[in-house]
């Protein structure tokens, strides 16, 4: 599975985190893990705890809440599982950066890589309309990521109640 793209989709505890471990689990290690979460509060802190205690010593765990085209360059020809692209779009657009340009450098860091990565997003587009400008503008620019990235992947699963449902 060289130069192979995986999307991963879901809603909120879908099981795609735990379908992406497995998707990269089942290549040769050592497997990068690119985590975008950023710990503001205890509960997310708690959810980071969980995501790690699955990890054993053959991940090697990269912090990139912003800068995850750096990231996936950085990771050469190791298997890559990034988790995850909402959480990095949420990042973006909070510390107000250019996102057309952050979806381009994506793009291109994805083009360049040799080995398998796998994107895990949380699917945001399906309930109703966000009250918000803040949360429309989310919505909208993560169905234009997750399109865009979709357009490019060998493989687009979505998860259902811990069921992958394989789209592309």
């Amino acid at each position: 599975m060289s130069r192979s793209l995986t999307f991963v989709l879901g809603g909120a505890r879908s099981g795609k985190s735990r379908y992406g471990e497995g998707v990269i689990g089942g290549l040769a290690s050592p497997w990068w893990y690119v985590a975008t979460a950023q710990a503001f509060d205890d509960e997310m802190r708690e959810r980071i705890t969980v995501h790690r205690a699955r990890r054993d010593e053959r991940w090697r765990t990269v912090e990139a809440p912003v800068e995850l085209a750096a990231a996936l360059a950085a990771a050469g020809d190791a298997p890559v599982l990034v988790d995850c692209l909402t959480l990095w779009l949420t990042n973006l657009i909070l510390g107000d950066f250019d996102i057309e340009a952050a979806f381009a450098g994506l793009e291109a860091a994805l083009a360049a890589r040799l080995a398998a990565t796998v994107l895990v997003a949380s699917e945001v587009g399906l309930g109703i309309v966000p009250e918000t400008a803040l949360g429309r503008r989310f919505r909208d620019a993560a169905g234009v990521l997750h399109q865009r990235v979709a357009a490019r992947a060998d493989r687009v699963v979505f998860m259902v109640a811990g069921l992958p449902l394989v789209v592309k």
